[in-house]
């Protein structure tokens, strides 16, 4: 895909073009990757239903944060921008990304869940006792980690996030994140859909602050339906956290390689994708770009 235009990185999921001084071209793949690794089988489009729901959220909370979207028309996009870009394309402003995950928690599930039940913590901050897996956090909780190359994101302490971006930064992400997630939460709760929890993340276009990459999809997120929610389980999901589910079933420890999708799970999570995008923005994903017929 975009072979015309310079290539300046692959990540997990996205291909990333330069497009003059100041623009790129974001091509979102099918691949999916599941506790940092990229697994063997793509998920049918995945990558058009992140730019989907991106593009619905970058939409919605412009008002509260700026962000790098242009333009998601192929009409828009520069010659050379490859025959199968339509639906899976966001032409951005380009930004010097800010190197922390902006992560905001409203239960307490995944890691978070891992290190309250050895140190009653979660990102080195003490929590009440006697809280149960998926339960609702007192308030939306920030809890930021490290933006690697390779590897596992590592969480961060305040001090820590604090020492790496510093102090006023630290709290414009915060609040930031946090008034991002509220919103989100409002819309998803008017769907039937909780939101478990969320990662952003900033960069800076002439000195502004302004999101960047995706915004609460569902690899970025957990959406859980209201009416199955249950505390002290592992709810259902609209997101990956059925690929995890199943890799963690199977034994796998996270080393790569890892085991081989199934159909019925490379199937189901497409599935699962596509219910998402259509309970949040009320549209059918068939009139998205490059699906229909």
């Amino acid at each position: 895909m975009s072979s015309g235009l310079p290539k300046l990185r692959s990540g997990k999921v996205r291909d990333v073009y330069k497009v003059g001084d100041d623009r790129l071209l974001m091509v979102a793949s099918d691949r999916i990757s599941a506790f940092d690794v990229v697994l063997p089988q793509p998920i049918p489009d995945k990558g058009r239903v992140l730019t989907a729901v991106s593009t619905f959220w970058f939409d919605q909370t412009k008002d509260i944060v700026p962000n790098h979207l242009i333009s998601v028309d192929p009409a828009d996009f520069p010659e050379g921008a490859g025959p199968d870009v339509a639906g899976r394309t966001m032409l951005v402003k380009a930004a010097k990304p800010v190197l922390m995950e902006c992560v905001v928690r409203g239960y307490l599930f995944g890691s978070a869940w891992s290190e309250y039940k050895k140190h009653g913590t979660v990102n080195g901050e003490p929590l009440p006792s006697g809280m149960v897996n998926a339960e609702r956090l007192p308030e939306p909780t920030f809890t930021p980690s490290t933006k690697a190359d390779e590897g596992h994101d590592m969480a961060l302490t305040r001090d820590d996030a604090i020492a790496l971006v510093g102090k006023d930064l630290y709290e414009r992400l915060r609040d930031l994140s946090i008034a991002v997630y509220k919103f989100g939460t409002t819309v998803a709760s008017t769907r039937g859909i909780l939101l478990a929890d969320t990662k952003f993340e900033f960069g800076t276009v002439d000195g502004e602050l302004v999101l960047i990459d995706e915004i609460l999809t569902p690899d970025s997120s957990r959406f859980w339906p209201a009416d199955e929610y249950e505390p002290g389980t592992a709810p259902p999901s609209f997101d990956k956290q059925y690929v995890r589910q199943y890799l963690l079933d199977q034994g796998w420890d996270g080393t790569p390689p890892p085991p081989s999708l199934p159909d019925k799970v490379v199937e189901g999570t497409r599935s699962r994708y596509i219910e998402a995008y259509e309970l949040l923005t009320e549209k059918s994903f068939d009139d998205w770009y490059g699906v229909g017929g």
